[in-house]
C-alpha cells in the first residue's frame, strides 16, 4: 500500500492523500460504506458502484466469521469475488462487535470468548486466529484485534485495557508475519489507538501504535456515546503525534458533521452505519440539514427529495412519494433513502477534498456544519 499527501488546507490540519492498494485508488478524505455480512444493506453493488461510487467498503470480522463462514469465503477465493465488488475492503477485526456483545463475552489476556448472537454457540477471538481470518476474508485493509472501551470507563479499567489491546497488537504482528497471504495481492495491516477519553492513556497508545511502523493508523473506541467535544479533543491528540505520511483511520464516526470537523483535525477515513440506518427510520441527510421523511409535513411535498441530484433517486423520486412508500411499509422506500444518504456522504467527502485542495476548506467547513445542523 503506497499512501501520498496531496495538499495540506492552510487553516486547519485537513488534508488530501492518495492511497494505493491492488485494488485500486482511494482519493482521501474518504467515507467507507459499511457492508457488515457482505452487502452494504439495500443496495445492489451496480447501484453502489455506479451511483454512490465508493473507492472502498467495510466488511466485518464478527459477522462474516459467524455467516457465511471463513470456509466458504476461502472457497469463493474471498469476499471480493464472493460479493462481486471489484474495489477496495476493508475489515475491522471484531473488537467492536465484541465490545457491543457486553452481556455475551469474557474478556481475557489470551482473547474474548463469546456467544453467537445467532444460535448462542462458544468461539473465542485471539489476536492470531483474527489475524487468520482477515487474512481468509482477504480485504486490502485488516484491522489489529483491540478491546473498544465503553463510555463512561473507568480510568483504570481504560488504562488496564489500553496495554492489553498493545500486547495484543504485537501478538497480531508477529503472527501476521508467520501467516501467508491467501490470495494474489497484498494486505495493509493498521494497528488501532485506545484510550477512552483520557489524554495522557491517548498519548501513550499514540506513541505505541505508532511506534509500531505500521504502514497506516486507525483510532477506535471514540463514537461510544462520549459528547461530540471529547470525541473531538481525543482526534486532536492522536492525529497531532500519528505520523503525518500515513493515512488515520477514525473507525464508527459519524454524523455529517462530525465527519468535517474530524477531517479538519487531520482524519484521512471513516466509517459509520448511519447514513444506512438512519435511511432505514425514515432520516435523510442534505446540506442544508436533516429531513425526517416520515413527517406529516411532506405529505403533499412532490419536489425532488434533494435539488442537488447528487445520485438519480434524488431527482426521479419526490418527497411526497417517498414519504408515502414509508407510510405503507415499502421496502423501495428504504431503498431510495439509503442510495440518498449514502450518495450525500460521498459527495461530501469528496466536496471536503476539493476544498483542501483549493486551499478554502476551513471556511467552506463552517458554513456547512452551520446549514447542516438544520431540521427542516
Amino acid at each position: 500500500m503506497k499512501f501520498e499527501l496531496n495538499a495540506k488546507d492552510p487553516q486547519s490540519k485537513a488534508r488530501a492523500g492518495k492511497l494505493t492498494t491492488d485494488h485500486g485508488v482511494i482519493e482521501t478524505p474518504i467515507f467507507m460504506p459499511v457492508g457488515t455480512v457482505g452487502t452494504v444493506k439495500g443496495v445492489h453493488q451496480r447501484e453502489l458502484k455506479n451511483d454512490i461510487n465508493p473507492d472502498i467498503i467495510l466488511g466485518n470480522t464478527y459477522h462474516l466469521y459467524l455467516r457465511p463462514q471463513t470456509h466458504v469465503l476461502e472457497k469463493a477465493g474471498g469476499l471480493h469475488k464472493f460479493m462481486n465488488w471489484d474495489r477496495n475492503i476493508l475489515t475491522d477485526s471484531g473488537g467492536y462487535q465484541v465490545y457491543s456483545l457486553s452481556a455475551n463475552r469474557k474478556i481475557k489476556e489470551e482473547g474474548v470468548k463469546f456467544k453467537s448472537h445467532i444460535d448462542g454457540s462458544y468461539h473465542t477471538f485471539t489476536p492470531e486466529n483474527v489475524m487468520e481470518i482477515q487474512r481468509t476474508i482477504g480485504a486490502d485493509i485488516i484491522m489489529a484485534f483491540d478491546e473498544c472501551t465503553p463510555y463512561p470507563c473507568d480510568y483504570n479499567y481504560a488504562k488496564r485495557s489500553m496495554h492489553m489491546t498493545h500486547r495484543w497488537l504485537d501478538r497480531c504482528i508477529n503472527h501476521l508475519e508467520k501467516t501467508p497471504l491467501k490470495y494474489d495481492y497484498n494486505q495493509a495491516f493498521f494497528p488501532i489507538v485506545q484510550g477512552s477519553t483520557y489524554k495522557d492513556l491517548r498519548k501513550q497508545s499514540a506513541e505505541y501504535i505508532a511506534n509500531s511502523g505500521a504502514v497506516g493508523n486507525a483510532i477506535g473506541g471514540l463514537s461510544v456515546g462520549e459528547p461530540a467535544e471529547e470525541m473531538y479533543a481525543m482526534t486532536d491528540v492522536v492525529c497531532s503525534i500519528l505520523p503525518e505520511e500515513k493515512p488515520r483511520y477514525l473507525m464508527g464516526v459519524g454524523t455529517p458533521i462530525n465527519i468535517l470537523e474530524n477531517i479538519a483535525l487531520g482524519v484521512d477515513m471513516f466509517d459509520c452505519v448511519m447514513p444506512t440506518r438512519n435511511a432505514r427510520n425514515g432520516m435523510l441527510f442534505t446540506a442544508h440539514g436533516s429531513i425526517n421523511i416520515k413527517n406529516l409535513k411532506w405529505a403533499e411535498d412532490f419536489s425532488p427529495i434533494d435539488e442537488m441530484g447528487i445520485t438519480f433517486v434524488d431527482t426521479e423520486y419526490s418527497k411526497a412519494y417517498l414519504r408515502h412508500l414509508f407510510t405503507v411499509n415499502e421496502l423501495l422506500g428504504k431503498q431510495i433513502a439509503t442510495i440518498h444518504n449514502l450518495g450525500f456522504y460521498m459527495w461530501l467527502v469528496r466536496e471536503a477534498r476539493k476544498h483542501i485542495l483549493a486551499g478554502d476548506f476551513n471556511d467552506w467547513k463552517n458554513q456547512m456544519v452551520k446549514q447542516m445542523a438544520n431540521r427542516l
